[in-house]
């Protein structure tokens, strides 16, 4: 088990729109303090990368910081989250300008462990699979240590015969997957396509919303907070979470 250091989640709990608007030292700030709590393997959601020069920094800092891995979208301009898919623009960078991208990123690295994984945005931007396919070989052969492929398509068919054709081409390249619109297809099936690793990538935030909303709403209606009391956990609780408390 790993950690997924969500952009989305990261913007949207300081009150931001998820277009990169919070910086990379912001975020590390975060970083630092899970970090002070886990060991487990983190992987940083790292949105378009930006400029191939800044992305060579990022990738040092990352490393620095003992990130696991990075995961970089193919994509160019504002960024806009793939979710929306063709209701909002969005601008696939061309695949000889994402592959120096990746070996810009590999090459800045200090250790071998570090690991740049290529986010291909083809079936969300309505492109056919040979589009997909042919960049995630493209990006493999620029140094990608591991390829995610995302859909919105609640199926889960196209990211099934993409990660089955992948295998075929590259038996042992870790393929990520985020079953965020296909939620129905259990682990299982999913290892069995061929992917290693399933993000599951807000519903942590999700849930807490509407929790926080009804607690209090519950206050609101009722001007006392007996009523939300089920709902809450215990102080007590709360606080043997953290270690050394007294």
């Amino acid at each position: 088990d790993g950690m997924w250091s969500s952009s989305l989640t990261d913007s949207t709990s300081k009150g931001k729109p998820d277009i990169e608007a919070v910086d990379l030292t912001t975020r590390l700030q975060d970083l630092n303090n899970i970090l002070e709590c886990t060991t487990k393997p983190i992987i940083f959601d790292g949105d378009t990368g930006g400029k191939i020069e800044h992305f060579v920094f990022t990738v040092r800092t990352l490393e620095r910081h003992g990130i696991s891995a990075v995961i970089i979208e193919d994509k160019v301009g504002l960024k806009k989250n793939s979710l929306f898919g063709t209701d909002a623009i969005q601008t696939q960078d061309s695949i000889e300008g994402f592959c120096d991208k990746i070996r810009a990123g590999k090459n800045a690295q200090v250790t071998g462990d570090f690991m740049i994984i290529a986010r291909i945005e083809s079936l969300i931007a309505g492109k056919p699979m040979s589009d997909a396919l042919e960049r995630a070989y493209a990006y493999v052969q620029a140094g990608a240590d591991g390829i995610m492929i995302h859909s919105k398509d609640k199926s889960g068919e196209d990211i099934r015969e993409f990660c089955r054709t992948f295998r075929k081409e590259y038996a042992h390249v870790p393929i990520v997957v985020v079953p965020t619109t296909y939620d129905h297809v259990h682990e299982s099936e999913l290892h069995a396509w061929g992917a290693n690793v399933v993000i599951y990538a807000n519903h942590l935030l999700r849930a807490a919303y509407p929790a926080m909303m009804n607690v209090a709403r519950t206050i609101l209606e009722n001007e006392r907070a007996e009523e939300v009391r089920p709902l809450c956990m215990p102080i007590k609780e709360i606080l043997e979470l953290i270690p050394g408390t007294k």
